[in-house]
């Protein structure tokens, strides 16, 4: 089945045709099909208070019923049946009703306040069409794992064990209009799979009761209903609910319907998930053709058993394409770790938002940068969709594969957009948005959707054909790739809140003009490597204080000065060990940590030092020299860190005193 949705723009007449659906009163329409026959009781006292014109007639029952005990139309023991079920949930219908006209199936249940007794002749059928039969069909239908196929699979199935010319499987599209998307039928008969039909074909109020009342069955179009007698007062036959009925009598709009399609006689069955009539399964007859009542009941828990297992294979199908989805996902998320041009790397990069969500053109804008791959709208209706957003109290995020139907209020600032994702990315205006381009749909319809086809406009249509529409302003749809793309935005934004919480965590640890470690985290590394508990251990600080730093910065400007900074800090790290630490405390003070260090080394490291230092130094065309004084403190004893940099400073200021560019320890 396919994914993408068919939106719809319903002409007058169909907006009509569904209004006057909504007013008929199916659920209460005083009559039931003449081919069986119904009493209703008052579950106290067992008086008849309402029957169907036929029932003298159909049960060859003598004398008048209204108004009379139950006991006039069945036995004693019967009648205790009848009361045994209605008090005991787990009992089953039908029960055996015999009169000198035959064997009926009773059906047995509660409407309205009172007990209904439904009357069916009894259809003897072998044990194969019953159940042995459909528990072989559940068996084989079960092993089934494409949903395509299964659907197939059960209206071969279901034909083959009802023996109606036609069984059709449906599925209701979003707005509700259907589409037949199985079939098998009689050779000669003219093919309806893969067609659509309006929702006034099976309108609002049927559907809701087709959620309560699994099955339907349609017996004949051409004979008469029987209407209901009551014996009045407050039993009149508009007030009895034969929602729950097995025999309620059908619209005479449905009947002509069907007349014009060539079936006498049809039995649908709801697929009913979650609540929500997702699908239905109809089979249909040129000529007259009854199922009975058990032979339907088992099909309805057949039909529930498909509609559970597509959404099991439906479910499935999302799950691994989910699996595939985080893995392309956490791809996604690595590279963009050590990347400065987020937006740019989601949209070029080795992996692309594109391989996450299919579609035609992407823009992504991350920290105020926007990148665009593929085909966008303009700049402009970018930034008036992303305002938009933001300023929604009802939408947190737009989700549309027709955008100028139900979604207009964005529409209007983007018309050149039909399908569109946006998401926002954190508070800041920031965003990633996906769009489709639209789809020229051409609808194949279960006859012609015009009047033309039609007596009247409120009339069904009169043939069936294949009628092709051109349905347009539609993008393919993005299912669940909506709920991905929300999850993309939120791993986003933990990233980049991650990333902000690191940059602050080394803003706190390292100088930003040198990246050298700062006070701080000098003082950290100090700490940590004077509590080694080695056997033998030695520890060295090297303070190194530029000679006569101020003239380059009164001289050249501070801009000079900060590059020299920079140089030095870089020239220092060259001339020690990959494991020593080089930190700037702060103006023109350098501090290296050198563990296992000892002093006659540190002074061989201290004199490269300084000669790196005096190198002159060439900065936007200026030549920069500058010296160095540089203290040294050694310890091989546990002692306080602030102790141990006081001794290295105390060195380095003897450094100065005795005429700078030099080592004092």
């Amino acid at each position: 089945m396919t994914d993408q949705r068919v939106h719809l723009t319903l002409s007058d007449s169909e907006i009509r045709r569904l209004e006057d659906c909504a007013r008929e009163p199916i659920r209460t329409p005083g009559s039931i099909q003449a081919h069986g026959a119904l009493i209703a009781v008052e579950p106290a006292s067992h008086r008849i208070v309402a029957v169907s014109e036929n029932c003298a007639e159909l049960l060859g029952i003598p004398g008048p019923l209204l108004g009379q005990p139950l006991s006039v139309a069945v036995d004693a023991e019967l009648e205790q049946t009848l009361q045994a079920m209605l008090e005991d949930a787990r009992a089953a219908n039908p029960i055996t009703f015999e009169t000198d006209e035959g064997l009926f199936d009773a059906i047995v249940q509660p409407a309205s306040g009172l007990i209904l007794l439904e009357l069916e002749p009894r259809l003897q059928l072998p044990l194969q069409q019953l159940a042995s039969g459909l528990y072989a069909i559940s068996h084989r239908l079960a092993a089934i794992d494409d949903v395509d196929r299964l659907l197939k699979e059960t209206a071969r199935e279901l034909r083959a064990l009802t023996g109606f010319d036609r069984v059709m499987v449906y599925r209701f599209h979003p707005d509700d209009h259907g589409e037949v998307v199985a079939e098998e039928r009689a050779e000669d008969m003219e093919p309806f799979e893969g067609l659509h039909f309006p929702a006034s074909d099976i309108p609002a109020q049927a559907r809701q009761l087709y959620i309560t009342k699994l099955s339907r069955a349609i017996v004949g179009t051409s004979g008469e209903s029987s209407p209901i007698i009551t014996v009045g007062g407050e039993y009149a036959p508009s007030a009895l609910d034969l929602s729950p009925a097995e025999l309620r009598s059908v619209s005479p709009h449905h009947l002509e319907f069907m007349r014009n399609m060539g079936q006498e006689s049809t039995v649908s069955f709801s697929m009913v998930t979650d609540g929500v009539l997702t699908g239905m399964i109809t089979c249909a007859h040129r000529t007259r053709r009854q199922l009975p009542f058990i032979q339907r009941r088992g099909i309805e828990v057949l039909a529930n058993q498909i509609a559970l297992q597509v959404r099991a294979l439906e479910q499935v199908r999302r799950l691994n394409r989910q699996v595939q989805l985080r893995r392309t996902r956490a791809e996604l998320l690595v590279q963009i770790a050590a990347s400065d041009d987020i937006a740019g790397t989601l949209v070029r990069g080795e992996v692309t938002v594109r391989d996450l969500i299919s579609c035609d053109g992407v823009a992504v804008r991350i920290n105020g940068r926007t990148r665009v791959l593929g085909d966008t709208p303009p700049t402009a209706e970018l930034e008036a969709l992303r305002t938009r957003l933001d300023e929604s109290r009802e939408y947190s995020f737009i989700a549309s594969d027709a955008l100028g139907l139900d979604r207009p209020y964005f529409a209007e600032v983007a018309p050149s957009v039909t399908g569109v994702l946006m998401v926002p990315v954190g508070g800041a205006g920031d965003y990633i948005a996906f769009f489709r381009n639209e789809v020229l749909l051409d609808i194949e319809w279960l006859g012609d959707q015009t009047n033309a086809n039609r007596l009247t406009p409120l009339s069904p249509r009169m043939s069936f054909s294949a009628w092709t529409d051109s349905v347009a302003g539609t993008a393919p749809a993005w299912g669940e790739l909506a709920a991905e793309a929300i999850d993309l935005a939120r791993d986003l934004e933990s990233a980049l809140l991650r990333r902000v919480e690191s940059e602050l965590a080394h803003l706190a640890m390292y100088d930003p003009l040198t990246g050298l470690s700062n006070r701080r985290g000098m003082l950290d590394r100090l700490e940590l490597a004077l509590r080694d508990d080695a056997p033998s251990w030695i520890l060295t600080v090297l303070f190194v204080d530029l000679d006569g730093f101020k003239s380059v910065n009164d001289t050249f400007g501070h801009d000079v000065g900060d590059a020299l900074i920079s140089l030095i800090g870089e020239r220092i790290v060259s001339v020690v060990r990959a494991q020593d630490t080089v930190a700037r405390l702060g103006g023109d003070e350098f501090v290296i940590v050198c563990q296992h260090m000892d002093r006659e080394a540190a002074e061989h490291v201290a004199g490269r030092i300084i000669e790196a230092i005096a190198e002159p130094a060439t900065i936007d065309g200026s030549v920069v020299t500058v010296t160095a004084s540089v203290g040294i403190a050694v310890t091989d004893r546990p002692i306080e860190a602030a102790e141990l940099l006081r001794h290295a400073d105390e060195a380095m200021y003897r450094a100065k005193v005795s005429g700078k560019n030099r080592v004092s320890a």
